[in-house]
């Protein structure tokens, strides 16, 4: 007898199926097909097992075609309702993504070896499923399971594994206006809550830091609280634009500045396809770093045209190529953030923002006005090639010494647009890729925010442990998010069924199976609950909070 069979509302009854293809089952007579949804979690009582399972798919059909040929008339209700259930009914098809022994509660959920008896009874999951397969805050003390969302048609809280997530690359995907933004936002409140992982975050449009515009029904916008309004010191905001963070009300704890001679060219490769550039143009900055050394850069941007034909014949490069690569950056020249100047004898910001991170502080670098592409691809680079380098060195201490001071702190990056880092021509080029493929055992990994899953290159998107995926349109999109996930199938059609917004795919490491959630309200409970989690002393009720913002959530 199943622990939850007692309490479990029934759905329907098994009645075909395989183990490769998933199995059907007959929707009971008194349900109404059009109150089932497509990523509703459910659980299929076998003989000896329960099968966790999804709705993947439903679809309505007939015992005999007479029926369809003479279907009941607009007037005929009672007619109708004598063929539901016997002439006329409702398949549902179920994909089994665990499968955990009855009789014994703490047996951890199995991996699904085989299929359900024929007609198993199939019954909507309890509070007691969700927790058993998913976790929950209080078994844990605080500081493994985090709340992030509601099976649908539930109240009862899905869990994500934060040890697991942040051992691994991680994607949250969806277009435009599915609030992207604010899962990432909900994903890092829980890391940094937790203590799981120190955060750094290329916040290109301002959302991060301090407070963010949540748009509402309507015409309306209110204001919730950033990530430093939420944890006080334990997030420093960083600044290209300092000016641009005090109009919006907030303050920089530091103002970030780059000089030409920190720039290598292999943070000029990702620039290709934003610059319009050709392989060869980028490929010459290579040869300007060997002639020119740390001043290569400086040199081509200070550089006349007559000049930029004579350095060609010193470097060897196509001079065309060469005074492409000089107009498209010397946008950068000119930008109150850029130096031509040597950086030696000033202050490095770049290495600050590193001491902070190894202090246990998250950053986010906030970009203000200087947003385009070329200003965040460039920025972004030059800090992750050197981050790199830095994390390499720091393990190859701890693995020297074997002792747990030297341990580097996790590191989880988190990168918008990421399909620019990540394409399939320039992923094995920059430090992004390298993040993507190879540094999880230097405890460094990426948190990727797009709406163009399908501009990544497959091998890093097979290296993504956790994913939360909003709405896609775009089939493409949809194949490209679902890339390295069993089942995939299902659940494309699980993807095309949800709604703009509030809803998700979450699957992948950090969960024992794929799940479809209502994420959790960015708001005042969720506020409170991080601020005690994260032991700040000053964490305070909702309406507190709320009153503090001034605002109405």
């Amino acid at each position: 007898m199943s622990l939850d069979s007692s309490t479990r509302s029934r759905v329907g009854v098994l009645t075909r199926g395989s183990l490769g293809q998933g199995v059907e089952m007959k929707l009971d007579p008194a349900r109404s097909v059009e109150s089932v949804r497509a990523g509703t979690f459910v659980v299929v009582e076998g003989e000896t097992f329960d099968f966790f399972s999804l709705i993947t798919d439903l679809s309505i059909d007939a015992a005999n075609e007479g029926i369809l040929l003479r279907p009941p008339g607009a007037d005929d209700e009672l007619l109708r309702r004598v063929l539901q259930g016997s002439g006329t009914y409702a398949t549902v098809s179920l994909r089994p993504q665990l499968m955990v022994p009855q009789g014994i509660g703490d047996e951890p959920p199995l991996p699904v070896k085989t299929v359900p008896a024929h007609f198993s009874a199939v019954g909507e999951a309890t509070e007691d499923d969700v927790a058993r397969v998913f976790g929950a805050e209080a078994l844990d003390g605080g500081d493994r399971f985090f709340h992030v969302g509601t099976p649908l048609g539930m109240d009862t809280p899905v869990c994500l594994d934060l040890a697991r997530f942040v051992e691994r690359s991680n994607a949250v995907f969806g277009k435009t206006g599915t609030g992207k933004s604010f899962l990432t936002r909900l994903l890092l409140a829980g890391t940094i809550a937790t203590g799981r992982a120190v955060s750094l975050v290329f916040d290109m449009h301002n959302e991060y830091g301090d407070r963010a515009r949540q748009e509402t029904d309507g015409d309306a916008t209110a204001f919730v609280p950033g990530l430093r309004q939420l944890f006080g010191p334990k997030v420093q905001i960083f600044s290209l634009d300092p000016e641009s963070t005090r109009r919006r009300g907030g303050s920089t704890d530091v103002e970030l500045h780059l000089y030409a001679d920190q720039v290598e060219p292999e943070d000029v490769l990702p620039l290709r396809e934003t610059l319009n550039l050709n392989a060869t143009a980028t490929e010459s900055a290579y040869g300007l770093k060997k002639q020119y050394g740390r001043r290569w850069l400086a040199r081509l941007l200070e550089a006349a045209p007559p000049e930029v034909e004579q350095m060609a014949e010193e470097t060897g490069a196509h001079p065309g190529s060469l005074a492409a690569l000089r107009r498209k950056l010397d946008r950068l020249d000119g930008l109150p953030f850029f130096h031509l100047e040597e950086q030696r004898g000033k202050q490095d910001a770049v290495d600050e923002l590193f001491q902070t991170l190894d202090a246990g502080r998250s950053v986010v670098l906030e970009f203000g006005r200087y947003n385009s592409l070329l200003v965040y691809l460039l920025v972004a680079n030059v800090i992750t090639r050197r981050l790199r380098h830095r994390y390499e060195a720091k393990m190859e201490a701890y693995e020297k010494t074997q002792n747990e001071a030297d341990k580097p702190q996790q590191l989880l990056i988190t990168v918008e647009e990421a399909h620019n880092f990540l394409g399939p021509e320039t992923a094995r080029e920059t430090p992004f890729g390298k993040i993507a493929r190879e540094m999880r055992k230097f405890f460094v990994s990426l948190l990727i925010v797009d709406q163009r899953p399908s501009g990544i290159d497959e091998e890093v998107l097979s290296q993504i442990g956790t994913k939360l995926v909003a709405q896609l349109n775009d089939e493409k999109d949809i194949a490209a998010a679902l890339v390295g996930s069993p089942g995939a199938g299902g659940l494309r059609q699980i993807l095309a069924s949800l709604d703009s917004k509030q809803q998700a795919l979450l699957l992948g490491h950090a969960v024992p199976m794929p799940i479809t959630i209502r994420t959790r309200d960015y708001g005042p409970d969720l506020f409170a609950a991080v601020k005690a989690r994260a032991g700040r002393p000053e964490a305070e009720s909702a309406a507190k909070i709320q009153e503090a913002m001034g605002t109405l959530f």
